[in-house]
Formats: structure tokens, sequence, C-alpha cells
């Protein structure tokens, strides 16, 4: 007999917030404010164009790490902008965001550990971050990571163009899950936009998909069966829908009904932990893409109306 088909938009999660889930991030983000952010950015010639101005940024963060990203803006633009912060997938390089600065945007793309041009110091490899120190929160490899992201906050607030009253940050996967920690974590943020959250409800999506990159932690359980409540544990600190009732900002989530990579089921819980203004766009038959087809325009025009990119301050 066939299995009975689930509702993905009503899969109860297996998520709990530990009762210490804000002193940990409050005890970590003092630790890292022990190391000044320095943002440095160096022109790049060969990259920019008669319209944009691309540049080689560089920032400290979490116990000294360095960390790379690409900062783009406005050649010809005159007065304050609007900042878009880009978030990344699980790939090895983000993207130069062109054209987000093309957009009226100064755009920032974020290279945190690990990335091919942040991985002189910590370099875990993919696959290897997702179970990296999995069963220490205090070392997993994501803890550092998120710091990274949450920094770059701080690199476009050192730009004098950038407005500090409209500051934005989207990423789809990876960059969904970062998009909902930066958000949660730093008021600065005036709208976000996820795509395919990754890194929600993370010991439920380990049941729902045999995909990678969770399929990690189910190869790390199968050597390690004894440590599956350790790895709970660790993860609760990390997991996307303990970050999304403290988001504050309006956000615009999209997902995949056929997404085998980050189950729908997951996207519709940490949706439901959400309590601020916040809309859903569910793509059917979609997968890891999540309608990226449609949703491109959607996104561009929900953070346009938050961000104004064609306003000068």
């Amino acid at each position: 007999m066939a299995a009975p088909a689930r509702d993905p938009a009503t899969y109860g999660t297996t998520v709990t917030r530990p009762p210490d889930f804000d002193q940990f991030w409050a005890d970590t983000l003092a630790d890292a404010a022990e190391t000044p952010v320095n943002p440095r950015f160096e022109l790049d010639p060969l990259r920019s164009t008669d319209d944009v101005e691309v540049y080689d940024a560089r920032w400290d963060s979490f116990q000294g790490v360095t960390v790379a990203g690409w900062y783009c803006r406005p050649r010809r633009a005159r007065g304050r902008l609007p900042a878009l912060i880009h978030v990344p997938g699980y790939v090895s390089e983000p993207l130069v965001p062109k054209a987000s600065a093309r957009d009226g945007y100064c755009a920032l793309s974020v290279a945190p550990r690990g990335k091919l041009r942040s991985n002189a110091q910590f370099n875990p490899g993919y696959p290897g971050l997702l179970t990296h120190n999995i069963v220490d929160r205090n070392t997993y490899g994501y803890r550092g990571f998120y710091v990274d992201a949450l920094r770059a906050v701080d690199v476009v607030l050192a730009r004098e163009e950038v407005d500090r009253t409209r500051i934005g940050v989207t990423g789809s996967s990876q960059g969904g899950a970062l998009t909902i920690v930066v958000s949660a974590m730093r008021r600065e943020i005036t709208a976000a936009a996820a795509g395919a959250p990754y890194l929600c409800g993370m010991m439920d999506a380990i049941r729902l998909t045999h995909s990678y990159p969770y399929q990690e932690i189910n190869d790390y359980l199968r050597l390690h069966p004894d440590r599956e409540e350790q790895v709970r544990q660790t993860l609760a600190y990390f997991d996307g829908i303990n970050f999304a009732p403290t988001i504050r900002c309006p956000i615009l989530v999209n997902i995949g009904l056929r997404d085998d990579v980050c189950p729908p089921e997951t996207g519709y819980a940490v949706f439901a932990a959400m309590t601020c203004e916040k809309r859903l766009c569910a793509y059917e038959d979609c997968a890891h893409d999540a309608g990226s087809t449609w949703h491109a325009r959607i996104a561009a025009e929900f953070l346009a109306e938050h961000l104004r990119p064609g306003e000068v301050a």
C-alpha cells in the first residue's frame, strides 16, 4: 500500500529552542567583538565596468579569521544609496553582484570561512562544513560561518555612500538560511528575501530527504549512531527555526513544493515561526530552484519597495 501523501504545509517540526539560545549567541558576538572588523576594499579594475566599480573586500571575523567578499557600487551615483547583502548557497565561490549595483544598490557578496577566497585559516571542505565538529556547539563550523555573515552588515556600514536606514539581505538555499540569521540578529536590516531556506528543521530534514548536503548528517550518524542526541543538541543552536521569531523586518520567503534538497515541510515550519511582516511564495512542481524563473522579479520588486534603490539620500 502506498504511503499517504503528506501535506508539507501542516508538517510538525521537532525543533526545540534551547533555554540558553539567546545567551549563547550573545556570548558568541561578545567574543567576536574582541576582533575589530577592519574592513578593507581594493578596487578591481579588471572586473569593473563603465557603470560599476568592483572591489575585493576583506574583513576580520570570529577568532581572527579573514573573510572575503565582492563589493560593487554604481560608478556615477551621488549621495547615499541602499545596500544589499548577498549571502551564498553551498557553493565554493559566491557571485560578483554587478547586477545589483546596476539596479542602484551598493552590493556586497559574502564568502564566509571555507569558501575559496576565505579558506586559508578554515577549510573543512564541501562536503565537510555541515558536520565539522557537529557534536560541540562551541567549535561547530557554522558558529564562525554565521558570524562572518553577520559582520557583513558592519562592512557595508563602513562605506560612506551607504544609507544606514536602507540595508537588505538576500540569498537562496544556504543563503536563505543566512538571510534568516542575519535579519534576526542585526536590527539594521530593513528587508530580507530568503529562498529555499536550508539549515531549518535540520533533524527533520535528514529524514525527509536523502539528498546532499543534508545527507552528510545521515552519513555521519551511520558512523556514529551513539552521537545522535549530541548532534540534535548542537544543531538546535544553529537552526533557522529558532532564529525566525526574532526577525523584525519584512521578509519574503519562497519554496519549491518538490524540493528534495531543502524539504518544503521545513520551509513552511520556518515561515510559521516568523512573527514579523512576512510573505510566502510556494511554487508547485518546482524543486530546489524554488520557482526562481518567476520569483526573481517578485523578490526584486519586494526589496525595491522597502529599500528604494531609485532614491538618493
